[in-house]
């Protein structure tokens, strides 16, 4: 019997219940790319928080871009003619431009991003509208509500 490896669907997605989630994403999971590495952590009840290690780069260098219900990171560096001091014997840092893409759930925006040592935060919230937020129902019992009957009494209005 063939198992399944449905892990590279939890990576990749924000603000979805997973169980749901995980037969919409079949067919459109790209397992082989894991540059740069990312975390994805939940930092309050409906936010989110999405974190790239792109050590070397810079804000110019970066490209955050949100389409319908995607998100998409790239990163390409320019190249710096005054950096070249000297002949690079090894190179173990990876420079290569790449593009990191987030599926995210309805009603899930993006709030905001920032770059700290060689760290890009993007935060999420979920904002879900009045209408779709859960409300309660008053129970009133199967009688008809008490009728008020308005009597004339008999003084004369003025």
């Amino acid at each position: 019997m063939r198992t399944f490896d449905l892990t590279p669907l939890h990576r990749s997605t924000v603000g979805f219940d997973r169980l749901f989630s995980l037969f919409d994403q079949v067919g459109n999971v790209d397992t082989g790319t894991t540059y740069p590495p990312y975390n994805i952590e939940r930092t309050g009840e409906n936010a989110y928080r999405i974190t790239v290690a792109v050590a070397g780069f810079t804000e110019d260098d970066l490209t955050i871009e949100v389409k319908e219900s995607g998100l998409s990171i790239r990163g390409e560096r320019k190249p710096d003619p005054a950096a070249k001091s000297g002949e690079v014997l090894y190179q173990g840092i990876a420079a290569r431009a790449f593009e990191r893409r987030f599926q995210l759930a309805d009603h899930v925006e993006v709030r905001g991003a920032s770059l700290a040592n060689g760290l890009l935060h993007v935060d999420l919230v979920r904002e879900i509208p009045e209408a779709m937020k859960p409300r309660t129902i008053a129970i009133t019992s199967g009688a008809p509500a008490p009728r008020v009957i308005e009597a004339k009494t008999g003084a004369k209005a003025a």
